[in-house]
């Protein structure tokens, strides 16, 4: 079969790759959009089955479409996310074609080869909007466990029920960890939670959500060129936030409160004991100092916009608990501990990309999503343009900047990033 020609081939029909579409083809660039599975396909087979956006309603906007609810201060469940996606991809009329799997993306000038399971396409430019939560970033210490204790990473868990009577520990404290640490324990499960670094924000302050705040002040708008550290930028934990109808505020103090176990960064396995990192308490101050710093920018814009009056006074919230001695060592099954959760994060999988554009750590090269190769462009990653570029409500932006630099180079005009 002779391969199919277009000029641009987005890869994944999530909403980072969605949003692409739309922006290429209001400048009228004839593409197709290449997605394994069908549209939103990790959110409908690769995400717990409680999980809620961690954004209120409101803020999931894309290009020429937005929430439309009755509920904006309300936080969509997974099917509600499955189905926003869905139709946005039908009111843009995205040309996706579904169930086909990309096995090899090669330069072939001019452009590229993209190689499917359903045959090959040739292109002049190509998006990867695979996304940035492929493969669970499962550190290899686990490999250490004994054979008796289950692991199970956060693309494979599902509930509770999938885990052994016995205790828990969950590995991670950012969003991931926090959220499945209360809802194991809930389950009546004893959960002992291992966190290093997090980023720790009330979900309400003043009377409105923290994400209110951070978009009204302009934070979440901060580019990737105003930051001073963007490699330390991109790769800053999740934000310690849960979506639920009360908006209630779930951080470390939340979870102890409720009978979690809290322990330092898991940093070793030794038969059967459990090695922490002594830091616990600096890592817990240091959560608590940034998160006052950004209570203080948004009391300060606040006052400057004049809604002092309007709103709560400002305040600050109770420093995280740590116990006064946290262990360093723990015997797990002494513990009772009968399995492990890894809430360690993802990575991307390019194993399909053959262009040499990865840096040494094996991360695509790219200038604001402009890769280091002409042609290729990159979506969906976290702080790719802006802070909120991994958000459904950064995908818009980062795309009309991104099809503005594809299209100028392909009349020839290339521009920097």
């Amino acid at each position: 079969m002779p391969d199919r020609l277009t000029t641009v081939v987005v890869i994944g029909a999530g909403h980072a790759g969605l949003a692409m579409s739309r922006c290429v083809a209001e400048r009228g660039i004839d593409h197709v959009v290449l997605e394994r599975g069908e549209v939103a396909n990790s959110w409908r087979t690769e995400r717990w089955d409680s999980l809620r956006l961690l954004t209120p309603n409101w803020c999931s906007r894309l290009p020429g479409y937005a929430y439309g609810g009755d509920d904006p201060d309300g936080y969509m469940n997974m099917a509600q996310v499955i189905d926003f996606i869905g139709e946005y991809a039908t009111a843009i009329s995205a040309p996706v074609e579904t169930g086909t799997t990309v096995t090899s993306v090669r330069e072939a000038a001019p452009g590229f080869r993209v190689e499917t399971d359903r045959g090959a396409w040739h292109c002049r430019a190509i998006v990867l909007a695979s996304g940035a939560c492929n493969i669970p970033a499962v550190p290899k210490l686990a490999g250490d466990l004994p054979n008796d204790i289950l692991s199970i990473d956060t693309k494979t868990y599902r509930k509770p029920s999938d885990l052994p009577d016995g205790g828990v520990m969950v590995v991670g404290g950012s969003a991931t960890g926090t959220q499945l640490a209360r809802e194991i324990h809930r389950s009546g499960r004893p959960v002992v939670l291992s966190t290093g670094e997090h980023v720790r924000l009330p979900r309400v302050y003043r009377g409105r959500d923290i994400l209110w705040w951070m978009d009204a002040c302009g934070l979440q708008d901060e580019t990737y060129f105003e930051v001073e550290d963007l490699e330390r930028a991109r790769t800053v934990p999740s934000l310690q936030l849960t979506g639920t109808d009360t908006r209630e505020t779930l951080d470390l103090n939340a979870l102890t409160d409720e009978g979690v176990r809290l322990v330092g960064k898991l940093a070793g396995l030794r038969d059967d004991s459990a090695l922490f990192s002594g830091s616990l308490n600096n890592v817990c101050a240091l959560a608590d100092l940034k998160m006052n710093r950004l209570l203080t920018t948004v009391d300060e814009w606040a006052t400057k916009a004049g809604l002092d009056s309007t709103m709560p006074d400002p305040h600050r919230f109770e420093t995280t608990r740590v116990p006064n001695r946290p262990p360093l060592t723990m015997k797990l099954c002494a513990e009772g501990i009968r399995s492990i959760v890894w809430a360690t994060g993802y990575r991307p999988d390019y194993s399909w990309l053959h262009v040499p554009v990865f840096d040494r750590k094996g991360r695509v090269r790219h200038n604001g999503g402009v890769v280091d190769w002409p042609g290729m462009y990159l979506m969906g990653m976290q702080f790719l343009r802006r802070r909120k570029s991994s958000l459904i409500d950064g995908a818009g932006e980062d795309a009309r900047d991104l099809a503005a630099h594809l299209a100028d180079w392909l009349d020839g005009r290339g521009q920097s990033a």
